[in-house]
C-alpha cells in the first residue's frame, strides 16, 4: 500500500486576535498518499486556502500535528521549516510572485542558489525548457504573458524536485484556454515525476481532474471522495 506523505491530525488554527479572531481550521484530520492528486474545494471563507498554507508550511497550527514526508513540521524552528520547505515542497500561487527585475532564468535559479544547490542555472534552464520556455530565458516578467509567467512559477516550484507540489488557484488569473494549458502542464508534470499534487480551486472542471476531491466548509472537512470510495468498496 502507498504510504501517506501528508498527515494532518486534529489541526486547529485561529487567525487574528481578540474581537477580530476567526477560528479558521477546526480539528481537521487529513491524510494524503504519495503520488496522489488532491483537489481542495469549498466556498470563499471555508478555510481551504488556509489549509493549503498549513500544508505548505507557511502557516503554523495553534494545536495539532502536521507530518510531511515523515517530518513533524509543528516542532521545527523557522529556519529548519524554511529549509525543509525549500527541499520538499514546491508552491505555485495564483498571482505568480515573480521578481520583476529578474529574468525568467534568474527567477528560477536564484532560489536554488540561495539554497546552496549546485548548478542552479543549469537546473533552471532545464526546468524552463521542460515547461516550454526555452526561448524565453532572458525575458523579464513584464515581457511575458500571464500564462508564460505561470510557467516560470511552475518551473521555479519544480526545480528543487519537491516531493509535494502545492498550487493555490493556479489558473485563477488566466483565461479559459491558457488555464487549461497550465492545468495540463501541472498534471503532466505530477504524473511524470510521481509527485503529490495538492491544489485549491474554485473551478469544478479542474477539481474533477484530481484523483481525489476534498470539500471544506466552515473550517472542517465536509466531504472526501477517498473516504466515499473506501466505504463503497468495503
Amino acid at each position: 500500500m502507498t504510504e501517506n506523505i501528508i498527515d494532518l491530525r486534529k489541526a486547529d488554527l485561529t487567525l487574528g486576535s481578540a474581537a477580530a479572531a476567526v477560528h479558521v481550521l477546526k480539528g481537521i484530520d487529513l491524510s494524503i498518499r504519495a503520488g496522489e492528486a488532491a483537489g481542495i474545494v469549498g466556498p470563499s471563507g471555508s478555510g481551504k486556502s488556509t489549509l493549503l498554507m498549513v500544508l505548505a508550511g507557511l502557516e503554523r497550527l495553534d494545536s495539532g500535528e502536521i507530518i510531511i514526508a515523515g517530518e513533524p513540521l509543528h516542532g521545527l524552528s523557522e529556519d529548519a521549516l524554511a529549509d525543509f520547505r525549500g527541499r520538499n515542497i514546491g508552491i505555485v500561487f495564483q498571482s505568480f510572485h515573480l521578481i520583476s527585475n529578474m529574468t525568467a532564468l534568474e527567477n528560477v535559479a536564484v532560489p536554488l542558489e540561495l539554497a546552496n544547490v549546485p548548478n542552479a542555472f543549469a537546473i533552471a534552464e532545464r526546468e524552463l525548457k521542460a515547461v516550454g520556455l526555452g526561448e524565453r530565458l532572458s525575458h523579464y516578467p513584464g515581457q511575458l504573458s500571464g500564462g508564460e509567467q505561470q510557467r516560470v512559477a511552475i518551473a521555479r516550484a519544480l526545480a528543487p524536485s519537491p516531493k509535494v507540489l502545492i498550487a493555490d488557484e493556479p489558473t485563477g488569473n488566466l483565461d479559459t484556454e491558457t488555464g487549461r494549458q497550465i492545468a495540463d502542464l501541472l498534471f503532466s508534470k505530477q504524473a511524470e515525476r510521481g509527485m503529490t499534487l495538492v491544489l485549491v480551486t474554485h473551478d469544478p472542471s479542474l477539481a474533477a481532474r484530481c484523483s481525489r476531491q476534498i470539500g471544506v466548509r466552515s473550517g472542517r472537512i465536509e466531504s472526501d471522495s477517498a473516504r466515499i470510495s473506501l466505504k463503497e468498496t468495503a
